[in-house]
C-alpha cells in the first residue's frame, strides 16, 4: 500500500469541496506525519501535517514561479531563492490566475519537526526551521566533548554524518581530527538495509580505513547514532584490525530506544540495541573503551527548544494514540 495514494484519494473524494476544501477534509482525517506537493491541470499545492514534523519550504525563482522542496538545498539546485519554511498545519496553494495563496487549517499549531533530522536525515547544506544542520552538527560534538571528555591521540568522524561532529570534537578538544575512514559513495545507508546479513556485508563496503591514522592510536569515533548496532561493531573490529590502541565511542544523538512510526523505517524495539543493553552492556558488546550518548538537555539545549519529536530517542511521541503502536507491531 501507499500513504500518498491514499492521500490522493482521499483529496480525490472531497474535490466538489474545491481544492482547498478537499485538502483540509483530507488533513483534518489523517493522523501523522505528511509534507505533501502535487499538481492539479492548472495548479500547485503543498501542505504540511500539523505538528510539521517533516520539513517542508517554500522558494520561488521569479514572481510567478514557485518550487517546494523538503530541505532547502534542493530550492538550490534549482535557482530558487528560499522563502519560507511552510507552517505546520498550512494549505500553500496556486490560484488559476498563478499568484501563490496560504490558508491554515489550524491555528496556533506548534511545530515539532524531528530532532533526528538535525542529527542524521538532512543533509549538511540544509537549513530547517531557521537553523542551520552543518552547524547543529559541528556543535554537538563540543557538547559531546564538554559531556564527556577523554584522552585521545586523533578524532575520526563516521562519514558523512559523523564528521562535522567529530570537526567539533577537535576543535574543542584540541585532539586532532584525522579523516581516517573512507566511505564507498555507491553504498546505501546501513541502517535501512532490510536483513542483518546484507547490512554487515554493506558496512564492510561501506567503510575503509586508513592503518597508518589508526595503528597505535588511542582513537575517539564520532557516530551520528547507535540503531541497530550493526554499523558500530563491525567498525570497531575494522578499527581494532588496523591496530588501533584504544577505542572510545561517542555518538552525537541520545540513544535510540523506540521505533519510529512518523515517517522513518526504523525497526520494532526488539531490534534496537540501546532498548535492550544497558549502556555498560552495549560498551562490552561493541567491544570499546568507552561510550557515550549526547544527553537529552544537551540536545535540546542545541536545537534551542523542546518542541521537537524526540519520540526514538524517550518513547513520546507527538501524534495522539501513537504510544499503542508497538504491542500492534509486535502482534
Amino acid at each position: 500500500t501507499s500513504d500518498s495514494e491514499i492521500i490522493l484519494r482521499l483529496i480525490q473524494k472531497n474535490l466538489d469541496l474545491g481544492l482547498r476544501g478537499a485538502i483540509k477534509t483530507a488533513m483534518e482525517k489523517i493522523e501523522g506525519a505528511y509534507s505533501v506537493v502535487g499538481m492539479t491541470r492548472n495548479k500547485f499545492f503543498a501542505f504540511r501535517d500539523f505538528n510539521a514534523i517533516r520539513p517542508l519550504v517554500l522558494g520561488a525563482i521569479d514572481e510567478e514561479t514557485f518550487v517546494v522542496a523538503s530541505e532547502s538545498c534542493a530550492l538550490d539546485a534549482v535557482g530558487a531563492q528560499y522563502v519560507r519554511d511552510i507552517l505546520p498545519g498550512e494549505i500553500v496553494f496556486t490560484t488559476e490566475e498563478g499568484s501563490l495563496q496560504s490558508y491554515m487549517v489550524r491555528e496556533n499549531c506548534v511545530n515539532k519537526i524531528c530532532a533526528f533530522e538535525y542529527i542524521y536525515f538532512a543533509r549538511p547544506d540544509s537549513t530547517l526551521e531557521n537553523i542551520n544542520v552543518h552547524e547543529i552538527r559541528e556543535q554537538s560534538g563540543v557538547k559531546i566533548w564538554e559531556q564527556a571528555p577523554v584522552e585521545a591521540d586523533i578524532v575520526i568522524g563516521v562519514p558523512d554524518s559523523g564528521v562535522p561532529a567529530a570537526i567539533g570534537f577537535s576543535r574543542a578538544s584540541g585532539i586532532p581530527f584525522r579523516p581516517a575512514l573512507i566511505k564507498n559513495r555507491y553504498i546505501a545507508r546501513s541502517f535501512i538495509v532490510p536483513s542483518q546479513d546484507m547490512r554487515e556485508r554493506v558496512v564492510n563496503l561501506k567503510l575503509n580505513p586508513i592503518a597508518s591514522e589508526i595503528k597505535d592510536k588511542k582513537i575517539v569515533v564520532i557516530d551520528d547514532s547507535i540503531v541497530r548496532g550493526t554499523t558500530s561493531k563491525r567498525l570497531v573490529k575494522i578499527l581494532k584490525d588496523a591496530g588501533a590502541k584504544e577505542i572510545h565511542f561517542r555518538s552525537v544523538s541520545p540513544a535510540i530506544i523506540a521505533p519510529c512510526y512518523l515517517g522513518i523505517d526504523t525497526p520494532t524495539k526488539a531490534d534496537l540495541i540501546a532498548a535492550n543493553m544497558t549502556k555498560e552492556e552495549l560498551c562490552d558488546y561493541l567491544g570499546v573503551d568507552s561510550l557515550e550518548f549526547l544527553s537529552m538537555e544537551n540536545l535540546i539545549s542545541l536545537l534551542g527548544s523542546p518542541n521537537h519529536c524526540f519520540g526514538c530517542m524517550t518513547g513520546s511521541y507527538p501524534i495522539p494514540n501513537t504510544d499503542g503502536l508497538q504491542d500492534y507491531v509486535d502482534e
